[in-house]
């Protein structure tokens, strides 16, 4: 059964849309272009969630358990819910109590 990620991110998010594309060029100039299968469209995300060590923690944990391979639920700014995977983040330490987390969110797609 897949999970869902729903801590609160930062509103600074950045997404990324790349469309695969197969390409034939031609000798003469001519090119062809075609959609490279069913779901060409993927999107990325860099997320951030700042606070205590409270909040940021179980946000880590959750991303731990997947070890970057085991897809989660996770519903983009605009976007509809889809599966997503993270294969790395980054903690940073903001005095006292809080900290930073920073993330790439990848869309993968499932059968």
């Amino acid at each position: 059964m897949t999970t869902t990620f729903t801590w609160p991110v930062q509103a600074k998010l950045a997404g990324a849309v790349k469309f695969a594309v197969l390409t034939a060029q031609f000798g003469d100039g001519y090119k062809q272009t075609a959609a490279d299968g069913i779901n060409n469209q993927s999107q990325s995300w860099s997320v951030v969630i700042r606070g205590p060590a409270a909040q940021v923690t179980p946000a880590r944990d959750f991303l731990n358990t997947r070890a970057g391979y085991q897809s989660f639920f996770w519903t983009p700014p605009l976007g509809a819910q889809g599966y997503y995977e993270c294969k790395e983040y980054e903690l940073h330490h903001l005095g006292v109590s809080n900290w930073e987390l920073t993330a790439t969110f990848e869309q993968v797609f499932q059968p």
